[in-house]
């Protein structure tokens, strides 16, 4: 048995420090924001390399109030990808604006950069790259194109906690940066969460407001806001977790390099980070045409496997009034239909990357013979 992912091995690993510090925030009775939550801001923003971490409860609140700071509404039109989860698109309606999508880049699998400025039109107001799977998205063609352009940048860094890019953390790079802390994440709270991250200070206090219900003092509402806030005990279980992150994400990485050289000899495309890029591998997918067999022969052995994902945002029915039909998108169509993910988390051992390679190669030799 191989785990997709295995939460229960982490939490005893830090079981001691994490029971301690939920604790210690039960006792403070601070269960909404709080000093917990303060903390953690500003250790994640040390960690991303900006001045200004703000906690939400969710990814996809941090993606809407991004998008709301930014002054992104209706009749605004947001340049992204449909390789993503659906809160991508989502955050972007919930503006009032309306998604455009572009096609990703065959080898990187992120957004590629070629193909934005055909997609600019007059109501553009931003572009939302998303750092796939843990690497980072090409981003000085696209910072170049937004600033030639005049448009705002939200990097969509849900999956890529501490990933790199020439030597710049993930959310460091474009007008603002959005994360997810939901449980099976790099970094994971012990429930909801999330954060936006930036250097400007006008951006940051929108954020402020608009998680808080619009309030720059109690019952003081300057702006119409959100009930965004995280709750201290999550603060308090993802201070822990910034103890660990570095080593985690490093584990990660080493299982993704074991993988490699197991796979080195069958067909199959892997993720190819460039030199310059640091991939975290939120998830460590491979591209083959067999994907619903080896996904069958995976999980008839006991190995958990997913895809992430089957299918793309514009053929998704809950999407189909954006207007979009099969064909618009021929790589991301692809990548669809051919992705497969494999196990990783740190506690995973080279014993069990070898049993999961093992169980494809034995699909390699069915499908050739």
């Amino acid at each position: 048995m191989v785990p997709f992912l295995d939460l229960k091995a982490q939490y005893r690993q830090i079981k001691p420090e994490v029971d301690e510090a939920i604790s210690r925030a039960i006792e403070s009775t601070q269960f909404v924001l709080g000093p917990e939550v303060t903390a953690f801001e500003g250790r994640f923003a040390d960690y991303c390399g900006v001045s200004h971490c703000l906690a939400v409860n969710s990814g996809t609140s941090a993606l809407h109030l991004a998008l709301l700071a930014a002054g992104v509404g209706p009749g605004d039109e947001v340049i992204t990808v449909s390789m993503t989860f659906v809160a991508t698109t989502a955050a972007v309606l919930y503006s009032g604006a309306k998604p455009v999508f572009v096609d990703v880049d065959p080898v990187t699998w992120t957004m590629n950069p070629a193909l934005i400025e055909a997609a600019i039109t007059s109501r553009t107001k931003a572009i939302l790259p998303v750092h796939l799977h843990g690497m980072m998205a090409d981003m000085d063609p696209i910072m170049e194109i937004a600033r030639r352009h005049g448009l705002v940048v939200i990097e969509d860094a849900a999956q890529a906690h501490g990933a790199e890019y020439k030597g710049r953390r993930a959310g460091s790079i474009g007008d603002l940066g959005c994360f997810s802390f939901y449980p099976g994440k790099n970094l994971g709270a012990y429930g909801e969460g999330g954060a936006v991250v930036t250097n400007r200070p006008d951006l940051a206090r929108q954020v402020i407001l608009l998680r808080d219900w619009g309030q720059e003092a109690k019952y003081n509402h300057v702006v119409a806001g959100y009930n965004y806030r995280m709750d201290g005990i999550q603060g308090a279980v993802l201070n822990v977790k910034m103890n660990h992150i570095e080593s985690w994400t490093e584990a990660r990485r080493s299982v993704a390099a074991d993988y490699e050289g197991q796979l080195a000899n069958l067909a199959f495309a892997r993720p190819q980070p460039p030199g310059h890029s640091r991939h975290v591998y939120h998830v460590y997918a491979i591209c083959l045409p067999q994907r619903d067999q080896a996904l069958r022969i995976l999980q008839d052995a006991g190995i958990g496997a997913g895809i992430h994902y089957p299918v793309p945002v514009h053929l998704q029915k809950a999407y189909a009034g954006l207007g979009y039909a099969a064909g618009d998108f021929p790589v991301t169509e692809a990548l669809a239909n051919q992705f497969l993910s494999l196990p990783i988390y740190p506690e995973m051992r080279p014993d069990q990357v070898v049993e999961v390679v093992s169980q494809l190669e034995k699909m390699q030799l069915v499908a050739a013979a």
